[in-house]
């Protein structure tokens, strides 16, 4: 089959439209349908459905689109290679993470590695389901447990914990609970039961709900911080976003899930990738400086 065919057949499939697609290949709409219906000949089927709301693959549509993505991925896999070959540290890195991890640990130092690496593009993919490496889904993923797809190098960041977390405006109005039982006595803020979460958060919360008679749930802890800081009530959160952050206070020190892993992957492919090494040293580095600055603030105080 004609490569350029596929190419332009793998556009349309993904963006279920050929004006769409054709904007993205720059290329006119006929020129794309064009292309499009000359490739259904060859091929002697129809490979959309044809509506007022766009184009939707037919089953053998589907076929034709599942070995296309695993062609673009492989290709996609052997530029990243060869870009890898060089010395600089340059071009596009897909990065997944929790959306916590993601917007509230990682995105605030990006900074400093765009200082060292001005040239690298970062993709910051923030999703609760688990990409699919092995399939290039993404480049490297910070994830709340050891991955378990085969194939990968893992590296182990560190652990972080669930732990209780109020504002000292709050604990002054309303009292400082003294005991787990003290806490029906103080609003509850935490994720929903139904939110993708650590199943040792989920666990923690599920049994802080039997006890407590009011709650906010939200379903991240962005929000579930934004409404401990606005003094709402005691809320759980994982030590990771709170450590060294005045704006709040530990409540009941003895009160915390187990220990939860953090870890580091990419493929095993990907192990000489320049642009995934200098990504793995940076969050390592980051890691290292955070364990320190929080000494320095415990020998202060």
């Amino acid at each position: 089959m004609d490569w350029d065919k596929l190419r332009i057949f793998h556009a349309v499939a993904d963006a279920g439209s050929l004006t769409h697609a054709g904007d993205s290949l720059h290329l006119s709409q006929s020129a794309v349908s064009r292309q499009i219906r000359a490739l259904e000949d060859s091929l002697k089927t129809t490979l959309f459905h044809r509506h007022a709301r766009g184009l939707i693959l037919t089953e053998q549509g589907e076929l034709l689109f599942d070995a296309t993505s695993a062609m673009v991925k492989r290709i996609e896999a052997a530029t990243a290679r060869i870009h890898d070959s060089e010395e600089e540290v340059f071009g596009e890195l897909r990065v997944t993470t929790t959306h916590g991890f993601g917007a509230m640990w990682l995105a605030p130092r990006l900074a400093k590695f765009y200082e060292k690496y001005p040239d690298l593009k970062i993709d910051l993919m923030l999703a609760e389901n688990v990409l699919d490496l092995p399939m290039r889904e993404a480049d490297v993923a910070i994830r709340m447990k050891e991955p378990s797809q085969a194939d990968l190098i893992r590296k182990r960041l560190m652990a972080i914990r669930m732990r209780l977390y109020a504002s000292p405006e709050y604990l002054e109005k309303n009292g400082t609970p003294e005991s787990v039982e003290d806490m029906q006595d103080h609003r509850l803020i935490c994720q929903n039961t139904q939110s993708a979460q650590v199943s040792a958060g989920l666990q923690l919360n599920q049994q802080l709900l039997s006890i407590v008679k009011t709650t906010l749930t939200v379903n991240n802890y962005f929000g579930v911080l934004q409404a401990v800081q606005s003094n709402l009530g005691i809320g759980v959160l994982p030590n990771y976003i709170i450590d060294g952050n005045p704006q709040v206070v530990r409540v009941l020190p003895e009160v915390e899930s187990v220990e939860v892993p953090v870890f580091l992957a990419y493929p095993e492919e990907l192990r000489q990738s320049k642009r995934v090494s200098a990504f793995r040293d940076f969050v390592q580095e980051e890691i290292t400086e955070h364990r320190r600055s929080l000494r320095a603030l415990s020998d202060q105080t």
